[in-house]
């Protein structure tokens, strides 16, 4: 396995072995169905991307609700108490997300409970992730955070 990144200005993570000189294998369509074109790509793409490193920390999309991260990153199914996604560990609550989608959109962590936002990295990636989500949907950059070797 050879690791090969860019210029620091917009490194990309490529994985090489035996099997990438042989063509790819086809995939069906998972994402068919969803109207939105742009989410049904990068759906596609985050879950290759996944399989070759990507953390699911820091996807734009969910493949389980088939939806932006931002969208729905508020469900119950989001919260990792053993990681601290979505969760304060000074009180033991969850943490709520607020989402505003209109251009440029914005996005805000918050406990209910002690009143204090959280400033944890697992909150950072949440937050991030959502903005990333937020960019993506209004076709920003954000999107292409990272690279999907296409062979």
């Amino acid at each position: 396995m050879v690791l090969r990144t860019s210029p620091p200005s917009r490194a990309h993570l490529r994985l090489l072995a035996e099997a990438d000189a042989a063509p790819p294998a086809r995939r069906r369509d998972l994402y068919g169905e969803i109207e939105d074109r742009r989410l049904a790509a990068i759906l596609a793409a985050e879950d290759v991307a996944e399989e070759h490193g990507l953390s699911a920390h820091v996807r734009t999309t969910c493949y389980v609700h088939r939806s932006w991260v931002h969208r729905c990153v508020s469900d119950p199914m989001h919260v990792l108490v053993v990681t601290g996604h979505r969760w304060c560990r000074r009180c033991d609550r969850t943490i709520d997300v607020e989402v505003d989608e209109t251009f440029p959109g914005s996005v805000e962590l918050f406990c209910d409970g002690c009143g204090v936002p959280p400033d944890t990295v697992a909150s950072r990636e949440v937050l991030r992730a959502c903005q990333a989500s937020l960019s993506a949907m209004h076709g920003g950059e954000a999107s292409t955070l990272y690279v999907v070797p296409d062979r």
